[in-house]
């Protein structure tokens, strides 16, 4: 009997509820995710979502760059592993024009989209539509030593230049002690180096390509941008800072070891969180640097939720994405956590709570954010959206590849010259191949 048929007993009414619900609690949706402080800490709440939905929840959880492989695998073959992939605003339009995604149109009114940051909202979409959901958004900013600065005579200034950054790093640099001036990323990868040194070279005023398509790595700029980096982690960063992310400079830089820290706002409630951190109480914050030609080395980012079009599980999966980034999820991690530790940079109405302007990040980080414009991000024009990234499906494979030629400069087996000579050769070769030249 059909539960609709059934409507007419009471009796196998029953019978129909109980069925419904048994099929509920036997739904299971799996989600890709990176390793960072938020994600993990959303993997604590899930028995709420499951014991709110009878939905339960398998997560495969990977570091930045293994997160990256896998999903891009998963979603250009329909391999179907995932029913969430948590993935970024690079990926999230390229992956929507392709279909790969499915579109996220039909959040429920009490979800209220129109509360997402736009900045956030735009780099989500493609031709209007949302393809992901934003669980933090994030631009990049100084952290810094309160208390190494002070003893080293020096103040930050709010919006600090390259020359600042270096003096304050110089400054407070006491390798005998295994406290370095700065700690930033030389990690291999797009999103990871990669995305590190493609911002830093924007504020020098370069730029990956120019408006032909040519690759721009034998111009000075690049050379510039890139010896300065060197010569400043050279001298003032931790040893072997070639293999540092952002988690390993997050672990240096809560065991007191590093005098700034440049990196992704969203770090702020780790660096200031005293469970974690040794230094919470002496941190301050200043908008990323810049070299006096009007380009500030920030990003702009989301890490999101979005439903590959393969899924056997999109309605249950659209539930855990409207659970996951709604404003009811940042009040519960308020409610146990405290202001300080929700999820930034998603929603409006986050930075309109008295209890979060109270945070001391608070300001900084939205600072930060709007302070990005990916649809400007050089010095020169160029072709391309995309501030640490360029928005084309070649990008990611690329990038990496000439993050690994940087990576090795930071490893003393090549020079800055070699490096960029490698890097020129193998961006016009691809993208040539790709058609693009």
């Amino acid at each position: 009997m059909s539960c609709k048929t059934a409507l007419r007993a009471s009796a196998a009414l029953a019978l129909c509820v109980f069925a419904g619900a048994a099929a509920a609690q036997d739904t299971t949706i799996t989600i890709a995710t990176v390793n960072n402080g938020d994600m993990i800490r959303m993997q604590g709440y899930t028995d709420r979502f499951t014991e709110e939905t009878g939905i339960a929840v398998e997560w495969v959880t990977l570091e930045e760059n293994v997160l990256r492989q896998r999903v891009t695998t998963d979603i250009t073959t329909n391999g179907g592993q995932f029913d969430i992939m948590t993935i970024g605003m690079y990926e999230t339009p390229i992956w929507g024009a392709n279909g790969w995604l499915v579109p996220l149109d039909n959040l429920s009114e009490e979800y209220d989209v129109d509360d997402i940051l736009p900045a956030m909202r735009g780099g989500l979409s493609h031709d209007g539509t949302l393809y992901a959901a934003p669980f933090y958004g994030e631009s990049s900013m100084v952290m810094y030593r309160t208390d190494l600065m002070e003893a080293a005579g020096l103040e930050m200034p709010a919006a600090p230049t390259w020359d600042d950054i270096r003096a304050a790093a110089e400054a407070m640099n006491d390798p005998a002690n295994e406290v370095y001036g700065i700690c930033l990323r030389g990690k291999p990868g797009w999103g990871e180096g990669g995305a590190f040194i493609t911002v830093t070279a924007n504020s020098f005023g370069a730029r990956w390509f120019d408006e032909e398509w040519n690759a721009q790595f034998d111009q000075p700029e690049w050379e510039q941008a890139l010896t300065f980096f060197v010569d400043l982690m050279n001298s003032y960063g931790p040893p072997g800072y070639a293999t540092n992310g952002f988690n390993e400079n997050l672990s240096l830089f809560q065991q007191g070891r590093c005098g700034m820290w440049i990196d992704a706002t969203v770090a702020a409630s780790f660096v200031t969180n005293p469970n974690d951190s040794t230094v919470a109480d002496t941190v301050g914050f200043a908008l990323a640097p810049d070299n006096g030609l009007g380009k500030r080395s920030n990003w702009l980012w989301a890490w999101a939720l979005a439903i590959p079009a393969g899924t056997q599980q999109a309605d249950a999966a659209l539930q855990f994405i409207e659970w996951a980034t709604s404003r009811e999820y940042i009040e519960l991690v308020a409610e146990n956590e405290g202001w300080a530790n929700v999820p930034p940079g998603a929603r409006t109405s986050l930075y309109e709570t008295p209890e979060y302007q109270d945070v001391p990040f608070a300001q900084m980080t939205l600072d930060s954010i709007n302070a990005a414009d990916p649809t400007n991000p050089t010095v020169d024009p160029v072709p391309y959206v995309g501030i640490q990234f360029v928005a084309i499906p070649e990008f990611a494979g690329i990038a990496t590849e000439v993050s690994q030629e940087f990576a090795e400069v930071y490893a003393g087996q090549q020079t800055v010259q070699e490096a960029l000579a490698n890097a020129q050769a193998l961006t016009n070769d691809a993208m040539e191949a790709a058609g693009y030249r």
